[in-house]
């Protein structure tokens, strides 16, 4: 999994590549956490993310929590595998998703 970023004022877009699973997604938890305070609009570009599993799940959950206490977030070009996964999982009854 790679993480890039691009700030502008108090939105954040982040960019997931590769595969968050139970070994990726603790980097990905403390990336948002230690990037999101002032943030008050968080985008997750999944152009990239080929896979996410029940611990990425619960990461982008959280995000979720935090940003609904402090703004917005917005999920964007979410992959079908992936899709695929937030479907069977409701998560995509949940996220904002573009």
């Amino acid at each position: 999994m790679q993480i890039t970023n691009e700030r502008n004022g108090n939105s954040l877009t982040v960019f997931i590549s590769g595969r968050v699973d139970t070994a990726t997604a603790p980097e990905l938890e403390k990336f948002i956490e230690e990037n999101t305070d002032g943030i008050t609009e968080l985008i997750l570009d999944l152009k990239d993310m080929s896979y996410t599993s029940s611990a990425g799940l619960r990461v982008i959950l959280k995000a979720q929590k935090k940003m609904n206490a402090q703004g917005s977030m917005k999920v964007k070009n979410v992959q079908s595998t992936v899709m695929e996964i937030f479907e069977m999982t409701g998560f995509s009854d949940i996220l904002t998703i573009e």
